[in-house]
């Protein structure tokens, strides 16, 4: 956006903005005139701006504020949009749909700031600054994961939170729904999955003694229903929900409800009720894998995303080489012994995946150890993600020192329990560039983009959600769709953006 034109403080960063004098005004008489396949995004458009500004934004054949869906425009991909705003009309034009739901959350930030208010806000002007905007994407991966498996939250406020992600232009809300210590999701055929593994002895947050520690039992569960509608309510606002269905380790919660499906069938299991690495994994006989196959069926019947995410990470494999089951199993399949097991048992599931239309997604310690039908989410070290590109994965890029909004956002003692680590600050987010140094162009191509992380060991509420998101998540939204952007423009674009998120009653940090 051109220096001399500092408002109106747009986060993320348009592509191309010129803001032009005078403005358009929206008012009672302001009609939509709606072009074939644009329905959607007039439908958002009213969602979005009814509670304040209480206008009906009525179809019509002539109407001034035009949403125009053209698949022959060039350059503006699945997500890109064209703003025009004059005194008399506006013009809203995408070759996709996606690319319209951008285009008005771009509206949104340059109404008013009352325009986000959930109840009336009579008596105020809802005007749009004249302007020409072509805004593009530079990358097509702009996620947030949000772990719901250490500490349940309701539906409720995974809407909000998604409507959250889709005002900064995130596209992916990765749900992480099962772990050691809790299992979410119902599975038809296994309903103790939820009965049992959806509950367990304590909240623990913090160590036995401490001021943060919680004994009192902790639990949780969606519908299929709940799901459902997430995954429509998120849909229509450009955000596509991807599951997280742990295995063949940080399954725990799930061993508790079905202990045959372990290493040692006859023991008993409770949810876990610690952090960190749970030894407890898996089994690899004939009735894990259809346990498996048969909880994803019904995954991808709730989630229609392209990516399916099975974790993959932190798996121990301690039970399996004292399993006599599990060293047969390494022998029948000619592996070089248990340790392998790990990326025989990847390779199957995943397999099942593509078999099924879907992209199989795991975390890569290495970058280089999973099979190469998956998309790898690189944590541990950019190098990891060079290497994962060069091998030929898809990369999403989620380094822990720059994504994971789990640890402390500085160094004072007033920021409450965090992970234990290094702060990632604000501007450790922002200077976070997902493609590494190196990377040739057909490497750099694979890099899909990157990701923030919220693990939830020390999270317990909705509020403390949002006061470790923001205005963290606003710097990785901001890089991943603008590139990189200076460190001044961006902090001043913030300062004007934070009262939005505060219309909204964000529970940000100060």
């Amino acid at each position: 956006m051109p220096a001399q034109h500092p408002e109106p403080h747009l986060v993320p960063r348009p592509t191309r903005a010129a803001l032009r004098p005078g403005h358009f005004t929206l008012d009672p008489t302001t009609t939509l005139r709606i072009s074939p396949g644009a329905e959607p995004a007039a439908d958002l458009l009213r969602t979005l701006l009814a509670p304040a500004t209480g206008l009906r934004l009525r179809p019509a054949p002539d109407g001034e504020f035009v949403l125009a869906l053209d698949p022959h425009l060039g350059g503006l991909g699945d997500e890109g949009y064209g703003l025009t705003i004059g005194a008399h009309g506006v013009l809203l034009r995408a070759a996709r749909p996606g690319g319209l739901l951008n285009g008005i959350q771009t509206i949104r930030q340059l109404l008013p700031v009352e325009a986000l208010a959930a109840e009336p806000r009579r008596g105020t002007a809802w005007l749009l600054p004249c302007a020409e905007i072509t805004d593009v994407p530079r990358h097509p991966w702009r996620g947030a994961m949000l772990d719901v498996a250490r500490h349940f939250q309701p539906v409720s406020y995974l809407r909000r939170y998604v409507d959250l992600l889709a005002l900064h232009k995130i596209n992916v809300f990765h749900l992480h729904l099962t772990d050691d210590q809790g299992w979410r999701m119902p599975v038809a055929a296994y309903p103790k999955l939820t009965e049992i593994g959806g509950h367990r002895a304590r909240s623990m947050t913090g160590p036995a003694g401490s001021d943060t520690y919680d004994d009192r039992p902790h639990g949780g569960s969606y519908t299929r229903a709940e799901l459902v509608d997430l995954v429509a309510y998120a849909a229509a606002r450009g955000v596509t929900v991807m599951p997280e269905i742990e295995m063949p380790g940080h399954v725990r919660a799930a061993l508790a409800a079905y202990p045959e499906l372990g290493n040692d069938p006859g023991r008993e299991l409770d949810v876990w009720t610690q952090w960190g690495v749970c030894d407890t994994v898996l089994g690899v006989h004939d009735e894990v894998l259809d346990f498996c196959r048969t909880v994803l069926d019904e995954v991808m019947d709730v989630f229609p995303s392209p990516y399916v995410h099975i974790g993959g990470e932190e798996c121990p494999t301690t039970e399996w080489s004292r399993s006599a089951a599990a060293r047969a199993r390494a022998r029948a399949q000619g592996l070089p012994g248990p340790e392998a097991l790990h990326g025989w048992f990847l390779g199957a599931i995943g397999e099942f995946l593509v078999q099924r239309g879907r992209r199989p997604v795991g975390w890569a310690e290495t970058g280089t150890e999973l099979p190469l039908s998956f998309t790898v989410m690189t944590w541990r070290d950019p190098s990891h993600t060079l290497a994962a590109a060069r091998r030929g994965h898809d990369v999403v890029s989620a380094h822990h020192r720059a994504t994971y909004l789990d640890y402390a956002q500085s160094a004072a003692p007033h920021e409450p329990l965090a992970q234990p680590g290094a702060v990632v600050d604000l501007r450790a987010v922002h200077a976070h560039e997902p493609v590494p140094e190196g990377c040739a162009p057909e490497e750099a191509g694979r890099v899909l983009g990157s990701q923030a992380q919220l693990w939830t060991e020390f999270v317990t509420t909705p509020e403390r959600i949002e006061y470790l998101t923001y205005p963290r998540l606003c710097a990785l939204a901001d890089r991943g769709w603008s590139g990189a952007t200076g460190w001044t423009d961006f902090n001043e674009r913030l300062d004007g953006h934070l009262e939005r998120l505060d219309a909204l009653g964000v529970r940000r940090r100060p």
